[in-house]
């Protein structure tokens, strides 16, 4: 009896574990920013949630050139491109549909702000902030079919 208890209750922590990371995993996928000009791809490394630029409306720049980090404030990666970049990094999921911790990388600026992402759906909202969440803009991405 007592072994019949035991076995129940490390299988009912088992499918805990797994419907937790299921839930957790639920961001994974690509994502569409408001412009449709980009494709995010969101992924995992451990335990933590990252995101890519997967794909780019227009890829070049005027020269017919691959677009490139151009407004990194470190002049060593000013020359990688944009496709590929990882903008979201270090997110950790709380338990709530919200990733926290994370940061957001601005290509257009250079810049990287504090993130949260909030997942309600098939949208993202991502708010990238300084200091404190008061103090930022959030943006609303939708998964990409």
């Amino acid at each position: 009896m007592l072994k019949k208890t035991g076995i129940t209750l490390l299988m009912a922590m088992t499918f805990g574990f797994v419907a937790s990371a299921q839930k957790a995993d639920a961001v994974l996928g690509t994502w569409v920013n408001p412009n449709g000009q980009d494709h995010i791809l969101i992924y995992k490394k451990g335990n933590k949630y990252y995101g890519k630029l997967d794909w780019i409306k227009f890829p070049n720049d005027e020269t017919g050139k691959p677009k490139t980090d151009k407004k990194n404030p470190d002049k060593a990666l000013q020359s990688r491109p944009d496709l590929g970049l990882e903008l979201l990094k270090d997110f950790t999921f709380d338990g709530d549909n919200v990733y926290e911790d994370g940061t957001i990388y601005d290509p257009k600026s250079g810049k990287t702000y504090s993130c949260k992402m909030t997942l309600e759906g098939t949208s993202l909202k991502i708010r990238g902030y300084i200091g404190i969440s008061l103090f930022g803009r959030t943006e609303v991405w939708t998964r990409v079919k």
